[in-house]
């Protein structure tokens, strides 16, 4: 693993795996909830999104669960974070030109190489409040619900998510738990609301995702 990868992951792990110090190492910081560790999560602005195509609605409560996606992308070799924005750009393409969205349905994206990006406009801010959420385009009747969060790669055919991609996913799933109330039980795949095979071999691992973020939590 390159340094950069190895020492990003150490970062934002090490609190979930009770090796942090008294004093919070750099890139993470211990959520106002006291009860999970905040990742460092690069905004629309740090990977240079491109404006909305409209307004974004901003709902006025906390979301209720979270579901897990992952975006059929090619399942690159590429660990940079440089490989994270360029994944996040994609995606807003996609989702802006060929779906016609107002913007990038999912709130939050996890790379292969374990980046995390803010996918949606004003989605960084809403959780940091941990008041109200911004109204996605993830899942069918869940978008005013549940907080998307997509996964790098195409996991159907039996791939294997990269232990960076996991290990994070873990560590952003309990701050977002953290932040809004929201019981590590209620985390979910997307086929779990519709006939889709998305998230992929990411479903069949959810019950061990649900032990990891209550670990997470506790630890």
């Amino acid at each position: 693993m390159h340094p950069e990868n190895a020492l990003r992951r150490r970062l934002l792990l090490s609190g979930a795996a009770g090796l942090a110090a008294t004093t919070a190492l750099p890139g993470t910081a211990h959520a106002r909830d006291a009860d999970a560790i905040e990742p460092d999560i690069d905004s629309t602005a740090a990977w240079g999104a491109r404006p909305p195509r409209g307004t974004i609605g901003l709902l006025q409560y906390r979301p209720s669960r979270i579901v897990i996606h992952h975006t059929v992308s090619a399942n690159t070799s590429d660990l940079s974070r440089a490989q994270a924005h360029a994944h996040a750009h994609w995606v807003q393409d996609l989702h802006l030109d060929r779906n016609g969205w107002v913007d990038t349905g999912y709130h939050f994206l996890v790379s292969r190489g374990g980046w995390i990006t803010e996918g949606r406009h004003g989605s960084l801010q809403a959780l940091t409040g941990g008041r109200n959420f911004v109204l996605g385009s993830h899942t069918s009747g869940q978008n005013d619900q549940a907080v998307g969060i997509a996964c790098e790669g195409a996991y159907h055919a039996g791939a294997v998510p990269p232990d960076a991609q996991w290990e994070v996913l873990v560590v952003l799933c309990a701050y977002v738990c953290a932040r809004y109330g929201i019981p590590s039980a209620q985390l979910y795949g997307h086929k779990d609301y519709g006939g889709t095979l998305c998230p992929g071999v990411y479903h069949d691992m959810l019950p061990r995702l649900r032990e990891e973020v209550a670990a997470a939590r506790a630890a």
